[in-house]
């Protein structure tokens, strides 16, 4: 430890760039940004031979599906960023700001129901890239999941977003069948065929898609696809499941702009030092999310960022 040349003053700064100490060395890992979790080959063989040019050769994955390079002397750290910068990556996702977006792989996926990489490479310019410069309370996670099934656990982020599949429901179309095969597929049983009609109890449905299609009779030919937003989730040390939201969005600006109006409430009414999870515990759910459903908060936009 004696020898470590690299003072505090320089590790703070070049953290803040996205390269994290490894611990008793003047050696740093940095955080290649992947934006949703998808680079291209060109990009993959970029990071390999920054590796071995300037790292240990050893490359690693984060949980925020960003890439480690270890093993970077301080000295090699401005190449290190001229070079990856050749195939368009960058480094960075630390501090108390909007880190970087998690995504599943979205329609690749059987079950996605949006486009969860276009989705989240729109957060990650609107929002990472956007507000850059915006010092948070704390550090703030956005995920974007496909689907109910919650891959990425929207949940457990500070705003979650997960893709929905409201079902257009025609019951005069319904024969009232003994096997009904909506009913079968239902995975949380909120179809049922009660008194000789398919009924659906919007209260439990999870907005899946696997009845759409499924109805000999096409009495579910299709739906609407929308969007839920989690807000106030957190994992780690002290764990928070995140809330979501009494309105399901059809609009995927709506949704965007409910991301916006989380951080500038965070922004405005968060205290240094507590995560969005005790902001909204210390205001209320059911008053975090009166202003996040009005139009207040983007109409004082400027007025916050001021401050």
């Amino acid at each position: 430890m004696t020898n470590l040349t690299v003072s505090a003053k320089d590790e703070k700064r070049v953290k803040a760039l996205g390269f994290l100490r490894n611990r008793g060395t003047d050696n740093f890992s940095a955080r290649v940004l992947t934006v949703n979790g998808k680079i291209t080959a060109a990009q993959t063989r970029c990071i390999a031979e920054a590796a071995e040019l300037f790292g240990n050769g050893v490359v690693t994955f984060t949980s925020r599906l960003t890439v480690e390079v270890q093993g970077i002397h301080y000295d090699k750290i401005e190449d290190f960023r001229a070079y990856i910068a050749k195939e368009g990556l960058e480094v960075g996702g630390t501090g108390p700001k909007v880190r970087p977006v998690v995504s599943c792989k979205g329609t690749t996926c059987r079950f996605g129901l949006i486009d969860t990489f276009s989705v989240s490479e729109e957060i990650h310019k609107r929002f990472y890239e956007g507000y850059f410069d915006l010092r948070l309370p704390h550090k703030f996670k956005i995920a974007v999941g496909g689907c109910p099934n919650s891959c990425v656990k929207p949940d457990l982020n500070d705003v979650g977003l997960v893709g929905q599949m409201i079902p257009n429901y025609d019951k005069d179309a319904c024969k009232g069948c003994r096997k009904c095969s909506v009913e079968n597929i239902c995975p949380v049983k909120a179809a049922k065929v009660i008194d000789g009609v398919l009924e659906i109890d919007k209260k439990q449905c999870i907005n899946c898609g696997l009845c759409i299609g499924q109805c000999p009779f096409n009495a579910i030919e299709d739906g609407q696809t929308a969007y839920k937003v989690y807000i106030g989730g957190r994992w780690g040390k002290r764990r928070s499941l995140g809330i979501p939201l009494d309105i399901v969005f059809t609009s995927k600006e709506e949704a965007l702009d409910i991301i916006e109006k989380v951080m500038l409430l965070y922004k405005e009414q968060g205290k240094a030092g507590e995560r969005l999870a005790e902001t909204i515990e210390r205001l209320g759910f059911q008053n975090v999310q009166s202003q996040l459903l009005s139009s207040d908060i983007l109409d004082r936009k400027d007025e916050i960022l001021k401050v």
